[in-house]
């Protein structure tokens, strides 16, 4: 039975170099700011940041890069019982360009990178589907707070970064660890898995078509696992490649639909987002922010969203509690646009409290 608020995350996570001003190209770029990132590892502290309890599985290079982001994880909160590292290969690194209003543009450095090299031996699958003998115990019931000294070893196992280790009550992915193996097998592996312990599948399509070998293999494999996810989360740039419509309205989303959903939701920038039920759809306006960076923004939306979901899972059949939940959301990815990098960026609680109270 999965625990009642854990939330694992699946995927890449590297090092974004943003420029340090806006509305250039890389080469014009006066210098860059190093900011960690990577949309799973994203959701993971966005979850943490808020007060969750979140993991994060994949592969790091054995580098400096590799077990900075590995720190960054453990200093945020996240269980990274679920994170390897690889001595062939190096950390991802990702190159943004930032225009004027804040959107921006990839260039990426994974030829291979160590996060495409997961295999499924490697994966740590315990995260996800096996309680520990302290998966009942309250958060704060930590190794931090412990003397190991006088405890049994028995009663040692399953302390880990601070935080009981316990069952996914969500897993949580994207596409850009379907694009090669052996990464894709330890994927749809750890989704296999995830799904037997009973969490909900929770997909970002997240599409990156420049890491792709082509559009036509992305659109492939993007809806090659579109039926086994109960929550799927799409932009609106996402929804018109998936579709082949440049339009937003319900019929046009309806067309992603699937009867096993319990929520589809399409993201539309500074307008909001629309979500889609079984019984019920809507809209949910943004806040006003002056954006700087939209990196992180669709992440920091989604980490709200699950930390707030896997604590009353009825928000699927009460739409004035979904609608609640969509307004936070919203406020999560409004605040990251604010300042540059993803990971920085990622608001606490009370600022998107603060947020909500002042619009």
């Amino acid at each position: 039975m999965a625990d009642s608020n854990l939330v694992v995350c699946f995927g890449e996570m590297l090092i974004d170099f943003v420029p340090t001003v806006s509305g250039v190209s890389l080469a014009e770029a006066p210098g860059f700011l190093q900011a960690p990132g990577g949309a799973p590892a994203n959701v993971a502290i966005a979850v943490s940041r808020l007060g969750g309890r979140s993991a994060f599985i994949g592969k790091l290079g054995d580098d400096e890069f590799g077990h900075m982001l590995a720190a960054i994880l453990r200093q945020n909160g996240v269980i990274d019982t679920g994170v390897v590292f690889d001595s062939g290969a190096r950390t991802a690194l990702a190159f943004v360009t930032l225009k004027a209003d804040g959107e921006r543009e990839f260039m990426f450095y994974r030829n291979p990178s160590a996060d495409m090299l997961l295999t499924e031996k490697e994966l740590n699958l315990d995260i996800i589907r096996k309680p520990s003998p302290w998966a009942a115990a309250p958060a704060c019931f930590s190794s931090r707070y412990l003397n190991h000294a006088l405890l049994p070893s028995f009663l040692l196992y399953g302390l880990s970064n601070s935080v009981c280790m316990a069952t996914a009550a969500v897993f949580h992915y994207n596409s850009i660890s379907l694009i090669a193996e052996p990464c894709r097998t330890a994927h749809l592996r750890a989704m296999e898995a995830a799904k037997e312990a009973g969490a909900l599948l929770s997909y970002d399509a997240n599409l990156r078509l420049p890491l792709w070998p082509s559009a036509e293999v992305a659109h492939k494999q993007i809806l090659s696992i579109w039926d086994q996810a109960d929550i799927i989360k799409v932009s609106e740039d996402e929804l018109e490649f998936l579709t082949g419509e440049s339009s937003v309205e319900d019929e046009v989303v309806m067309k992603l639909w699937r009867d096993h959903l319990k929520l589809l939701l399409v993201t539309t920038g500074k307008k909001g987002c629309k979500y889609y039920t079984k019984d019920f759809r809507g809209t949910v306006d943004s806040f006003k922010v002056v954006p700087v960076d939209t990196t992180g923004a669709g992440d920091a939306f989604v980490g709200a969203m699950l930390s707030k979901l896997v604590q009353d899972l009825s928000v699927f059949q009460d739409e004035k509690k979904l609608r609640e939940v969509l307004r936070f959301a919203n406020g999560g990815g409004a605040i990251t646009t604010t300042k540059k990098g993803a990971i920085p960026s990622l608001p606490t609680k009370e600022e998107i409290l603060t947020l909500i109270q002042g619009a």
